[in-house]
């Protein structure tokens, strides 16, 4: 695993960890030499480098990979990164090899060949592959079993470390150096969802989701503000309900520290074609809609350095 950095007048473009079975790195940071809002946007789930091997693996690859991917969300995030001068940090694996939204200990040991931990104890820690969908994923809704054949102990440990620990890595230095900056940093954690489905009785569903571990990830002024910001946008939006976040705010909100993290759900249907596989005319207008809604919360986030509680916890 290597990690290479270059500075220039443009700022900071860091290449880190390394997706087994590929020559290239799982992730890329961008960092402007001089942002203009103390903002990091990490896309976790648009990752599309896929080693042959992996691809042979999967029962139905083209399938599969566009179900666990969050479909093109990654440019989305580069376009928006580049209009308001936040911080990006952009995943590259694929969600198939590995899911940057789980623990590490989200494992089902049952698709895992050779040794195991003992005694392997059903907990919180690995609920989401209980499901299928932990920190690899084994099945999908209405498909089932993802994979051919079962994975190696060795390969779910250079995974981790080639792709899991490098992330979350550089995704927790940037936050502390960003928060130093300025006092306070904003995570936004950016995905994508399938449309949702109505129940009982509803005629309009969300098309965006904002999560916030049900308000123990960020200040509940930045949420509120996100809210009315979309609502006014004419777009309907739920907060924490069916997606409240996941591991990535677990571990890198910290309000205490002055370290804020929003999850933000965009339904695929804001900025992709008929068939959700390609870009549409539409997200030229999310683009827009989300550069304008970081550079508010930017500017929400710098001015809370005053709170001198939180400063104080920080240093």
């Amino acid at each position: 695993m290597t990690t290479s950095k270059r500075e220039s007048v443009g700022g900071r473009i860091e290449r880190g960890g390394a997706i087994p079975g590929l020559d290239c790195p799982s992730f890329t940071l961008k960092a402007p030499a001089t942002s203009p809002v103390p903002v990091v946007i990490a896309v976790p789930h648009g990752g599309r480098d896929y080693p042959d091997h992996v691809l042979r693996a999967m029962r139905d690859s083209e399938f599969s990979s566009l179900r666990l991917e969050d479909r093109l969300i990654d440019e989305i995030g580069v376009e928006v990164a580049r209009l308001t001068g936040a911080v990006l940090l952009e995943a590259h694996a694929p969600r198939a090899m590995l899911d940057l939204n789980r623990s590490r200990d989200d494992v089902d040991w049952g698709m895992i060949k050779g040794a195991r931990p003992h005694p392997i104890r059903h907990s919180q820690a690995n609920r989401r592959a209980r499901s299928g969908l932990g920190l690899v994923p084994r099945r999908l809704p209405g498909f089932g079993e993802i994979w051919r054949q079962s994975l190696t102990r060795e390969e779910l440990e250079a995974r981790i470390e080639g792709i899991h620990q490098p992330y979350h890595a550089a995704l927790g230095r940037e936050l502390v150096r960003v928060r130093d900056q300025w006092g306070q940093a904003l995570l936004l954690d950016l995905h994508s969802m399938p449309p949702l489905k109505p129940s009982n009785g509803e005629s309009q569903m969300p098309k965006f989701v904002l999560g916030d571990r049900f308000g123990t990830s960020c200040d509940a002024s930045l949420v509120n503000h996100a809210y009315r910001f979309l609502e006014e946008k004419g777009q309907v939006v739920s907060h924490n309900r069916p997606y409240a976040g996941g591991y990535v705010l677990d571990t890198h909100g910290a309000v205490q520290n002055g370290i804020h993290a929003i999850q933000i759900e965009v339904c695929r249907s804001t900025y992709l074609d008929a068939r959700q596989e390609q870009l549409s005319p539409k997200a030229r207008t999310l683009v827009k809609m989300l550069a304008g809604l970081v550079q508010d919360l930017g500017a929400m986030t710098a001015r809370m350095m005053g709170r001198g509680d939180l400063r104080n916890a920080a240093e």
